[in-house]
Formats: structure tokens, sequence, C-alpha cells
């Protein structure tokens, strides 16, 4: 009797671990109830629903919003902005859809029986696409940057005013990604979150003590346009305003070019003649070198240290060889550093067709010490006459450019203590062009007459060539 209940449970036993494989077998391409990820319930959900509810899941999650505090400023973008993921989405899946479907037979029925007690909730690890981050940070963040204003100066009615600094801040971008991604894969709640990104205060420089000490004349130099044209005085006083003001501390570099550019009218600049290749042509800021010339000796006077300074292609007729500084482009500038303990101010007007730079600060030169700049001229190029044909203008047209003679001078500085010179140093050598006077004639028209004033031409003899002109013009009448 005892055997046959024996016999009778085991296939019970069997029987009902066969019914249980066959339920599972059946239910292979469901996940069993009671299977949840971050709260979302995958009960009865095939693998490719599962997906596409995790998938949703994470673009809700991406519509959450983290404000970022910069200072006074904030930002709220949503967290898909900055790529938001989930790091562990397939391997939860795909352990949530295998849950109580393998292993042996008792490994399976206990974790069906475990689900039935208490609920399997899997969570999603978070993280953020550090590209994406860290464009935000340096294109969104970064724009609330704003540099520290130093104190300075203004010149009015021949004495200083201060004109206090202003205080700034700077974010800090390489702990500000780092901070933003900490946040949503440590920290991060599921909830729109807030930080204070870290911001670094930019101190101005200048105080009241160190601004007074600006009160001398270290050095001012006057250059004349009396000559010019309208176009050229504008381009002249607008150069000139553009660098009027400037505060130098020390240790402090200026560049003439970054000063007065961009060479533009909506800059304040016109149309008027100018260097280019050995010939004067029409640009916008024509005369803008006088205005870094007249510069250039205000600040050989003060000593400050010149750093670059090229001169003109072609000697210039406002100062005397060797003490000009020419500006082209960003390859010809005039820079100099202000290597004294104070601050400088450098004062431009224009007056009566006049240009004058004075360079304002701390005078520490003893007062019987007096410089002196001297050009020397080593040799000279007389530039001769090119006279040109040209086939596209009519005979009878003729046009003249005036010549430039070539030279190469030197600039000295003549130290004297108590009227004794102590010193001389060799501040520059120029080499300046020799460019010819240029004549242009115009020999379209009869082919005779054409010929003859190209023959005249070969000459290269002006005398002859006025000649020819004259006589074809008047046998043309």
């Amino acid at each position: 009797m005892k055997k046959r209940q024996l016999l009778t449970a085991a296939v019970l036993c069997a029987a009902f671990l066969a019914g249980g494989t066959t339920a599972l077998a059946a239910d292979n391409s469901a996940i069993h109830s009671g299977v949840y990820v971050d709260g979302i319930d995958l009960s009865g959900m095939t693998r490719t629903e599962a997906l596409d509810a995790l998938n949703s899941y994470v673009d809700e999650m991406g519509e959450e919003t983290l404000t970022l505090h910069i200072g006074d400023n904030e930002l709220t973008p949503t967290l898909s902005e900055l790529g938001l993921i989930s790091t562990n989405e397939d391997e939860i899946l795909e352990e949530a859809v295998q849950l109580g479907k393998t292993g042996n037979i008792i490994r399976r029925y206990k974790d069906r029986k475990d689900l039935e007690h208490e609920n399997k909730n899997y969570q999603l690890t978070w993280a953020l696409d550090g590209e994406l981050v860290t464009d935000y940070v340096n294109n969104q963040c970064k724009k609330f940057d704003q540099e520290a204003v130093d104190a300075t100066l203004k010149r009015e009615g021949g004495s200083f005013r201060i004109v206090d600094g202003q205080t700034g801040i700077v974010l800090d971008a390489d702990s500000s990604i780092t901070l933003i991604t900490d946040f949503i894969e440590n920290e991060w709640d599921h909830t729109n979150g807030s930080l204070d990104l870290p911001v670094e205060t930019d101190y101005p420089r200048g105080t009241a003590e160190e601004l007074s000490k600006v009160k001398d004349v270290l050095g001012t130099f006057t250059t004349s346009y009396s000559t010019s044209g309208a176009a050229r005085c504008q381009n002249i006083a607008t150069g000139t305003a553009h660098i009027n003001g400037t505060v130098l501390y020390p240790g402090d570099t200026f560049s003439a070019y970054e000063a007065v550019s961009p060479f533009s009218e909506a800059n304040g600049y016109a149309m008027a003649g100018s260097y280019l290749n050995g010939k004067v042509v029409d640009s916008l800021g024509g005369g803008i070198c006088q205005v870094s010339t007249t510069l250039y000796n205000a600040v050989l006077r003060a000593e400050l240290e010149v750093t670059e300074r090229s001169n003109h292609s072609m000697i210039v007729t406002y100062v005397e060889p060797a003490d000009d500084a020419a500006i082209a482009g960003t390859y010809k500038d005039l820079k100099f550093k202000n290597t004294l303990d104070a601050p400088v101010y450098i004062e431009g007007v224009t007056s009566g067709k006049q240009v004058t730079f004075t360079i304002y600060g701390q005078e520490t030169r003893p007062s019987n010490r007096t410089l002196k700049f001297e050009s020397v001229t080593l040799s000279t190029t007389e530039p001769g006459v090119q006279i040109i044909a040209d086939a596209g203008q009519p005979i009878g047209y003729i046009t003249r450019e005036s010549a430039h003679k070539g030279v190469v001078a030197e600039l000295y500085k003549h130290v004297y203590v108590g009227g004794k010179e102590e010193s001389v140093t060799k501040v520059n050598k120029s080499n300046y062009k020799a460019t010819p006077r240029t004549i242009t004639v115009g020999i379209a028209g009869d082919p005779d007459l054409s010929n003859e004033l190209q023959a005249a031409i070969a000459t290269q003899d002006e005398a002859t060539v006025n000649a020819t002109l004259a006589s074809c013009v008047a046998r043309m009448q």
C-alpha cells in the first residue's frame, strides 16, 4: 500500500512538473507578470512591445529639464538636448524576457513563485552624450561670460577723471561638464533638476591710486596733413579717434592695426589714396598710416618698447625718412609695449589739419635728460621716367603719376644729460623703393599715327613723346 502511494505521488509530481514546463514553453514569447522597469509594468509584453515601451519612457525622460544657473543667469535645456541615453536598456530587456524561462526546472519554478510574492523592478542607468554636453556648455552656457572691464581714464578739460572698472564672471567649462554628467549618472531622480554651475570672478585692473599716477607728458608728436583732401582728412580723424583714450597697464601691448580696423564705411572710413605695389591707389582708410606714424614718434619719445614697426614701401612727405610706421593688413603693424611701472594714457587729437598724439604717464626720468631723434640718409636712387603705351585709350589721352625717390635711411636716438650727449642708438634702418614718374599715353586710332606714337614712346624720352603726341592730335583735327 505504501509503495503504491509513493508511486502515485511521484507520478503526480512528474505530471505537475511536466505541466509546468508546458505552460512555460507556451508563455515563452511574453514577459511574466510582475516584471517592471523603473516602475513601468512589462507584464505580458513581447520583447518588441517592451522595447517600444522602454523607448517611449526614455523619450519621456528626455523631456525633463535641467535648470543651469550661471551667476544671475539661467538656462533650462531638456535632457534630450544634452543627449540623455539609457546605458543598460538592452541588458535589462534581455533579462526581463528570460526571467522564469531559463535554467533548470526548479530554478524556473522558483523565479515564477518569487514573482507571485514580490514584483521584480529593474533600474535603468542613465548617461549623457559627452559631445552634446560639451557643445551645450561651450556654445550656450559660455555666452554669459563677462570679462572684467578695467578701470580707465577720461581726459576732460585738460585733466583726468577715473572711470571705475566692472567685475566680470567666467564659467569654468570643464568643471561644469563634469558636474552635469555626474548629476545625471549618480543623483538624478527622474524629475526636473537644478544645478549651480561653477563660475570664477574676473576682477578688473586699476585702482584710483594706480591711475592717479598718470599725469605727466612722456612723449608727444604732431604731423600736418594740410594738403589732404576731405576723404583723407576723414580717415585720419577716424583713426585717431579709435586710438584716443587708450589706457595701457604695465606689460600691455598695443596694436595700432587692431585699434583702427576694420577699414569700412561703417567704421568711419572713406576712399582715399594709399600705397599699393609701388603705386598710389584709392582704398578705404587711405591716410591711416599718418596716424600710426605720428603715434610711433610719440611712443619713441615716451621711450616705450616698440615691438613691431615697418616702413612704407615708398617715401612719405609728412615725416623724415625712417620716422614713419606703416599699417598694411596684418603683415605691417605698429605694436609697442608699456614697459613702465605705471599705466599710460594715449591721447589723439586732430585740429587744423594737424594730428597730435601725446603719451601721458608717470615721469621717472631725470629732469635734465633730453632726447633728440635724427634721420640720416645713407643713399638715394633717382626714380627716372617710365612711358607706357595704352592700346585701350585713344590718341590724345595722357596721364602722369608722380615719382618717388628711392632712399635708404637710418633713425638715431640721441640722449643728453645736462646738455651733454650720453648715448647714441640706432632705432631702425628703412629702405624705400624708387618708383619712376609714370606717363601713360593712349595709342588707339589711326594706324599710322599709332605707329608714330609707339616709336616715340620707345625712345622713353618725355620731350619726344610730348612733341609727337601734339603733332598727332593736330593732324587728327
